[in-house]
C-alpha cells in the first residue's frame, strides 16, 4: 500500500469511527431522555390526589384552569432549600394570575416538614407520608433525585419536567395559553 492509500484508509476509518460515536451517543441520550422520570407522562393529563399534611384536600383535577408546579423536595435537601426563595418569589408574583404549587415531601419527620413550611411561610399544600424515597408519588413517578419540579398546564396536562429552569417565564407562558 502506498503512502497516499494508507493515509486515505486511515482518514476513512477515522470518519467512520466518529460517525459511529455520534450515532451511539445520540442513541444513548435519547434512551436516557425516555427514561427520565415522567418522560412518558409529558403531554398527558396528570392525576394527583391526596390530603395535605395540614388536612387540605388536594386534587389536580380541581385545579384545572390554573398552572401548577409539582415540587418534589425535602427539608434535608440543600439544593431544594436553596430553591425556596426563588419559588416563593414566583409564587407571590404569579399566584394572583392563577399559579399554584403542590409540594411532594420526601421527608421522614413530619415535624421537620411542618416547622420548615411554617418558618418559610410556604402556604401551598404539602404531601407527606414519612416514607422518604419510598413515598407514594416518588415511587409512582420514578423520581430519582430532588429537587424535581414539574409544570402542569391549565388543562391538567404535564408540560415541563424541569420547572427549575426559567420557572417564571415558563409559568407566564402557560398562564397566557
Amino acid at each position: 500500500m502506498n503512502k497516499f492509500q494508507h493515509g486515505y484508509s486511515t482518514r476513512r476509518l477515522f470518519v467512520f469511527a466518529m460517525a459511529a460515536a455520534v450515532v451511539s451517543t445520540t442513541a444513548y441520550l435519547l434512551a436516557q431522555a425516555e427514561k427520565a422520570p415522567g418522560a412518558s407522562l409529558v403531554d398527558k393529563p396528570l392525576a394527583l390526589k391526596f390530603t395535605a399534611v395540614d388536612g387540605r384536600p388536594v386534587d389536580l383535577e380541581k385545579l384545572r384552569g390554573k398552572v401548577v408546579l409539582i415540587d418534589f423536595w425535602a427539608t434535608w435537601c440543600g439544593p431544594c432549600v436553596q430553591e425556596v426563595p426563588h419559588v416563593k418569589a414566583v409564587y407571590e408574583k404569579l399566584h394572583p394570575k392563577g399559579f399554584e404549587i403542590v409540594g411532594i415531601s420526601f421527608d421522614q419527620k413530619k415535624t421537620a416538614l411542618q416547622n420548615f413550611v411554617l418558618k418559610e411561610k410556604m402556604t401551598w399544600p404539602q404531601y407527606f407520608d414519612g416514607k422518604g424515597w419510598s413515598n407514594q408519588f416518588g415511587v409512582r413517578f420514578g423520581i430519582e433525585s430532588i429537587p424535581t419540579m414539574w409544570l402542569v398546564d391549565k388543562k391538567g396536562v404535564l408540560r415541563h419536567l424541569d420547572g427549575r429552569k426559567e420557572l417564571e417565564s415558563k409559568v407566564e407562558k402557560l398562564l397566557a395559553e
